[in-house]
């Protein structure tokens, strides 16, 4: 896998499943050596406005990974589609 490889965590601060999902991304993380960036939805109008009820979101530029819970199949999926 590309070292340059990104996926953006849509998040809040006070939000559970956000701090669950990034604990259980983080060993798959190591893993595949994928960088990930943690975005606030809260900090952006136009994000809150689009993933409010679906936060933590993973995506990989505009594609949806999964939300919600950390579908770890379908990340692993998702990178191996795209090398």
């Amino acid at each position: 896998m590309s070292a340059d490889r990104e996926l953006t965590v849509l998040s809040r601060e006070w939000c559970h499943l956000c701090h669950d999902l990034l604990d259980a991304l983080k060993p798959l993380q190591d893993e595949l050596g994928f960088k990930v960036t943690v975005v606030d939805v809260d900090a952006h109008e136009a994000l809150e406005a689009r993933w409010s009820e679906w936060v933590p979101v993973v995506l990989d530029g505009d594609t949806e990974i999964c939300h919600h819970f950390l579908d770890e199949s379908a990340v692993r999926a998702h990178l191996r589609r795209i090398g």
